[in-house]
């Protein structure tokens, strides 16, 4: 259940934590962007870094305190590296990644990237690394057959697909799945090329962690949505899709059946979450993959019909249909993420949802 504690400025606070200098990654980015503000404003000092990638940031330019480059360049990590504590890792190349030809692109910017930022980090001495990872790298969520118990079930069959049949089936015996919690340990099986882009940064950064006594926490975020996401751009997600369709006196257009699951998490919880991480402490060599999610499943239907009725635009129409490389169900399990981080979301749904309505805080940034 949704803790309703406050969020942002007050929550999860530790007032006792040493302020940190954080060399922060993506920093002009949605999450990133929140991510600095929680810092900021618990005392941290911050050093911003975005590539303002076109695709997702139409203004060009990057915010106060943020330094224009890309985390490919070691000459420059090595310089904004003198002193940090700690990095958070948010810079990524986003999206489905359904054109196999956009394969180069993801790897150089995700894993590329990463490779040279965690070589960059050892040769400054800096041995903490918050990572944003996501929920891709699991694929299909969970799954329970009456007959065969936890079963890891095929990608969906296109004949099902087109008569509408999107449950996927028992592997062993064809039966319709019970879809369950999405813990940390289970079996990570990414779809797309964005997914497997982001299962290999957790790998080198396994590694890196193992290699160098270094610590990793790797926050695999669920679906995120809240103020400044990016808007009409490959980097937009279900949410922002919906809402700008409303905004366009349309109706969002529902995949599939619209019973399909996820966990949406507001902005600002997520910010919280890397905060937490960043004051968090793990052994050497540790990596410490979390779930951040509200732990509330919603359809993707529920989703869709709660932004029409607060945009008071017209209602959701299900089309039908399914993407190559979309998944049924994927909802997690927060209890990880409250054991070993204390974070639980505090933004409830309707909440979240009802600022979202608002078309002021999406923006192109």
């Amino acid at each position: 259940m949704t803790d309703r504690r406050p969020t942002g400025r007050d929550a999860g606070r530790v007032p006792s934590v040493r302020a940190v200098r954080v060399l922060l990654t993506g920093a002009a980015g949605f999450i990133g962007s929140h991510v600095a503000d929680e810092l900021a404003a618990r005392g941290h000092r911050v050093i911003g870094l975005d590539a303002l990638l076109p695709k997702v940031h139409r203004a060009g330019s990057a915010p106060p305190g943020v330094f224009t480059g890309d985390v490919r360049d070691a000459s420059l990590l090595a310089g904004l590296l003198d002193g940090v504590d700690v990095v958070c890792h948010q810079a990524a190349m986003v999206g489905h990644g359904l054109d196999i030809a956009d394969a180069p692109d993801y790897a150089a910017h995700n894993d590329l990237g990463t490779a040279v930022l965690l070589a960059a980090m050892h040769r400054a001495g800096v041995g903490r690394l918050v990572l944003a990872s996501s929920m891709v790298v699991y694929g299909e969520g969970r799954y329970r057959c009456p007959a065969h118990g936890l079963v890891r079930p095929t990608p969906r069959r296109e004949r099902d697909l087109a008569l509408g049949r999107f449950e996927p089936p028992c592997p062993r015996c064809d039966a319709e799945l019970e879809p369950m919690l999405v813990p940390e340990d289970a079996a990570l099986e990414p779809r797309s090329v964005y997914a497997a882009t982001k299962l290999a940064q957790e790998h080198l950064a396994a590694a890196w962690a193992r290699q160098t006594g270094g610590t990793v926490w790797a926050l695999r975020y669920h679906n995120v949505y809240g103020p400044r996401m990016p808007r009409d751009t490959p980097y937009a997600g279900v949410a922002s899709l919906f809402r700008s369709a409303l905004a366009h006196g349309e109706p969002p257009r529902v995949l599939e059946d619209g019973r399909q699951r996820r966990d949406f998490v507001h902005v600002r919880d997520v910010a919280v979450a890397n905060a937490l991480a960043i004051e968090g402490v793990l052994p050497p060599g540790a990596f410490q993959p979390v779930n951040v999610c509200s732990g509330e499943p919603r359809t993707i239907g529920e989703l869709a019909s709660a932004l029409a009725g607060r945009c008071g635009g017209p209602s959701p129409v299900v089309v039908g249909g399914a993407r190559a490389a979309d998944v049924r169900h994927v909802v997690a399990d927060p209890a990880k993420a409250a054991r070993v981080l204390g974070f639980r979301a505090g933004v409830p749904f309707d909440e979240g949802i009802g600022e979202l309505a608002d078309p002021a805080p999406i923006t192109s940034r």
